[in-house]
């Protein structure tokens, strides 16, 4: 999931932290990180190999930054810069460490809402396929929910908020995946915990009404067509023009028709 130009314009904005003078690497096309320098001088050879676009040097230089002046603030300045360029480099595990350095040193700057709003990108630009391991996207749930938690008014917060639901969507394909797995092998019960898990922790995502209807169905082939009328009158309820209620009330009509009446009669 390839979400750098959604996510960039929140980025770039919140780390422009340029240098205030100082030398660049001398003209010579070379930076030595190795080499021993004034922090004004190597953090701003850092950032020029940043806007050139060289973010593998760059990278090496905000944290020579850090190494050689650990104490300034320029150290802190370089953390995050660090960190971001980690993250432009696709180097997650990195950006992670940076920005989560950064918070451990300086939990109350002014600039942590920032690291942790890049700590759930880098979680959340893994988020793969559904029919993979969905341990990075609940990590990115995770994350990005810490930054509405902590943040609730700040702009990351609500694009925060915009991709909680792409994530809950994400998820509950993925039960909806693993569901239509069980279902096609029979599986009845295995599939109705998958469905169940879709309408009670993910009733505002796109699989809802899907779920619904596969629980009609898998409620039938148990031989409980009046739980089956139950997720039927729901999905009717809530999703009355869809093209799974009308699959499911044809459902119905065809393998249930007794079971309106006998839930009313529970019912009364």
């Amino acid at each position: 999931m390839n979400l750098r130009r959604l996510s960039f314009a929140i980025l770039a904005p919140a780390i422009v932290l340029s240098g205030c003078g100082g030398g660049r690497d001398g003209g010579s096309g070379v930076d030595t990180a190795y080499v021993a320098r004034d922090v004004e001088s190597l953090y701003t050879a850092a950032k020029d190999r940043l806007d050139r676009g060289d973010t593998l040097r760059a990278a090496a230089l905000f944290d020579e930054v850090e190494r050689q002046h650990p104490y300034s603030p320029w150290a802190r300045r370089a953390q995050l810069m660090s960190a971001f360029t980690y993250y432009l480099q696709r180097d997650y595990n990195k950006a992670i460490q940076s920005a989560q350095r950064f918070l451990s040193i300086h939990p109350g700057n002014k600039d942590a809402p920032y690291a942790y709003y890049l700590i759930a990108m880098s979680y959340y630009e893994q988020i793969s396929d559904v029919d993979r391991d969905q341990r990075i996207t609940e990590q990115a749930l995770t994350a990005l929910t810490e930054v509405q938690r902590r943040y609730p008014q700040s702009e990351y917060a609500s694009d925060a908020r915009l991709k909680v639901d792409l994530v809950n969507d994400h998820l509950a394909g993925k039960d909806m995946e693993i569901g239509r797995f069980y279902q096609r092998a029979g599986n009845w019960l295995s599939a109705q915990v998958r469905f169940q898990n879709v309408v009670e922790n993910y009733q505002t995502t796109s699989h809802a009404a899907e779920a619904l209807y596969r629980l009609t169905e898998t409620s039938l082939a148990l031989g409980i067509p009046v739980e089956a009328q139950k997720y039927s009158a729901v999905l009717g309820a809530n999703y009355p023009g869809s093209d799974w209620y009308k699959k499911a009330f044809a459902l119905m009509e065809k393998h249930a028709p007794e079971a309106e009446a006998q839930l009313a009669a529970i019912s009364g």
